[in-house]
């Protein structure tokens, strides 16, 4: 059983109002919802209330393709003082228009604004990102600093900054949410709610886990991670195996032999494949065509792009932007 709170926060109860965007993620929103609901047990009083809305009032498909019912639209929120905006898939594709006109009249009224998973996006795009840190779904990094590029993006798992916070996705809205916690009873009691949901043990492994490289890319080897990052932080214009070397003080034949024994391909096979998904997530979450795709992804030719992308996912860059699916198992 959780110990009761020690501290008393300024305020006698709060709500978060739960926006749910079309395809949100559903693990975002329940790990949320999970978390304020255990720290209403361990302070033993409903402090904490939520409810499910959406931009009309209509149900809104989960990622999982679920309809879930919410309990209003944004019209009829009375007094809104914790927005939280759930983002999931294509976030770039959805209008977000009654989010905008909504969201921007309420947020110069000092509302915290928080956005799960992708939503950063949404907020980013709606313009309450200005000079504040975010984060969001690695998947979606590269088009976010392709759209947004006076934004700071966070390698963090989340960012908590007073009106403007942000969770990358999945169970790191566990970790943003005991930090409100954190906020209102005390760090003391945040980890008892860690504890009542068997967390405290993971909570120590996601604060040093950082979401700005993927987890297949990162690499326990200092110097090939090293070069990783060089590589991930030089797309738009690669860096020769030579220059990989010698920033990482190593010869051309040591960095081949990492490689091979570290990851199964050559520095330059490894390196074409990032540029490559970089650009297939570019055409996947932008609107940029396929020229400004290749040129942004380090291909001077757009058929010397052509011929590499169809060759990696088995579908032209065309086709993937007209929507045909990729023939690749």
């Amino acid at each position: 059983m959780c110990m009761q709170a020690r501290f008393s926060p300024s305020v006698a109860s709060r709500r978060f109002d739960f926006i749910l965007l079309p395809e949100f993620s559903m693990l975002s929103l329940i790990s949320a919802m999970e978390t304020l609901q255990n720290a209403n047990l361990c302070v033993q009083r409903d402090f904490y209330s939520w409810q499910l809305c959406s931009q009309d009032g209509a149900p809104v498909q989960s990622s999982l393709g679920m309809k879930t019912d919410v309990s209003k639209a944004l019209t009829e929120i009375d007094r809104p003082c914790d927005v939280v905006v759930v983002g999931g898939e294509r976030i770039h594709l959805h209008d977000i228009e009654p989010l905008k006109i909504w969201l921007r009249r309420h947020a110069r009224d000092g509302v915290r604004v928080t956005g799960l998973c992708t939503a950063a996006y949404a907020l980013a795009k709606i313009g309450l990102l200005h000079e504040v840190p975010a984060t969001l779904h690695w998947q979606y990094r590269d088009s976010f600093e392709e759209c947004f590029p006076h934004t700071v993006l966070s390698p963090e798992a989340y960012v908590s900054n007073q009106t403007r916070c942000t969770s990358s996705g999945g169970i790191s809205a566990i970790d943003l949410f005991l930090d409100f916690v954190g906020q209102d009873f005390g760090e003391a009691t945040a980890s008892h709610v860690a504890e009542s949901m068997c967390y405290n043990a993971i909570r120590e492994v996601q604060k040093g886990i950082r979401v700005d490289v993927p987890s297949q890319f990162r690499a326990k080897n200092p110097r090939l991670a090293r070069t990783l990052m060089e590589m991930e932080q030089n797309l738009e214009t690669p860096l020769s195996p030579q220059d990989l070397a010698s920033r990482i003080g190593i010869s051309v034949r040591q960095l081949e032999r990492l490689f091979r024994s570290q990851l199964g391909s050559s520095p330059k096979q490894f390196y074409m494949r990032l540029r490559l998904r970089r650009a297939y997530l570019l055409i996947l979450q932008t609107q940029m065509d396929v020229i400004c795709v290749a040129m942004a992804c380090g291909f001077q030719s757009p058929s010397h792009f052509s011929k590499c992308f169809r060759s990696e996912f088995g579908i032209s860059p065309i086709q993937l932007q007209r929507g045909q699916s990729p023939s690749m198992g």
